[in-house]
């Protein structure tokens, strides 16, 4: 699914040479720096190089690999991918279960006033509270954000920033990719995109990657309107693909105003879904994924 050959080739084909010292004119036909240019600026035989994009060498030294970060001006979450993907070969990962032990499901109830879920590294919510299941409009079992940002929400449904979120999720998918390359239930969700959106597809053949990090989410929920929420990102000891994910309002804003005015609606009746599953609202707050 993803490979250090093209990940090396995508990453050439994007740095300036003028910003790398190398004359350009009028006559330069390539796209960023060529094979031989960053062989020598990274101190390797351009044999060597070639093979390294064709795939055909493998186990590249750390001295190797540090030089071409900084030829390619790697940030640190790219950086990181690079040595993954060169260490593929030694050691894979092995996918986890994605099971979520019940004290993590308690801390979930302990947050009542904003949307916590807890998600993996296929983007699978695995467990959410009430509020999060008001927000995203359906039972929290079964949703993969991915999925629903890209196969059922688009760019006119629940998603204020939908082509920003865009760009954070494919450039989640493919550090997941890297760190998971035999994970098949990835390589499934990944075909499915792949097939049914061609924005994905576009994304993913630049191979950027971006870490899941903290950060301003804006929703336009269909009952209570405009959300500008805070997402914070907290990675679970010990579940090394898990993270538990907080959308919180600022005090005083509109956006409390929303979040309180949605889960009084939830209160009121109206299922764990924010009203479009039927199924009731889980007497424990919790909707898990069975």
């Amino acid at each position: 699914m993803d490979d250090l050959a093209g990940f090396l080739r995508t990453r050439r084909s994007r740095v300036d040479p003028a910003a790398v010292g190398i004359p350009v004119d009028s006559r330069r036909r390539v796209e960023g720096l060529r094979r031989e240019e960053i062989a020598h600026l990274s101190g390797v035989s351009v044999d060597y190089y070639v093979r390294l994009e064709q795939g055909r060498a493998t186990q590249p030294s750390e001295h190797v690999l540090d030089a071409l970060a900084r030829v390619l001006g790697l940030d640190e979450t790219e950086r990181g991918h690079l040595f993954r993907l060169a260490r593929q070969r030694r050691r894979r990962a092995k996918a986890p279960s994605g099971r979520v032990r019940p004290e993590l499901l308690r801390v979930l109830d302990l947050v009542p006033d904003a949307p916590a879920l807890i998600m993996d590294h296929r983007m699978d919510v695995l467990a959410g509270n009430r509020l999060a299941g008001l927000l995203y409009g359906r039972p929290i079992p079964g949703l993969n954000t991915a999925r629903h940002l890209f196969l059922e929400e688009a760019e006119h449904g629940l998603y204020a920033g939908w082509e920003n979120c865009t760009l954070d999720v494919v450039g989640h998918l493919r550090l997941a990719v890297g760190k998971y390359p035999d994970d098949p239930r990835l390589a499934s969700l990944i075909g499915e995109l792949a097939m049914g959106s061609e924005r994905f597809r576009r994304l993913w053949a630049r191979a950027d990657v971006r870490a899941r990090t903290h950060g301003p989410k804006a929703y336009r929920h269909p009952l209570v309107g405009p959300l500008e929420l805070h997402q914070e990102n907290f990675a679970l000891p010990g579940e090394s693909s898990m993270e538990l994910l907080v959308l919180s309002a600022a005090p005083g804003s509109a956006s409390e105003d929303g979040l309180r005015l949605l889960a009084g609606i939830g209160a009121g009746g109206a299922d764990g879904g924010g009203g479009t599953s039927g199924a009731p609202i889980d007497k424990r707050n919790t909707l898990r994924l069975c």
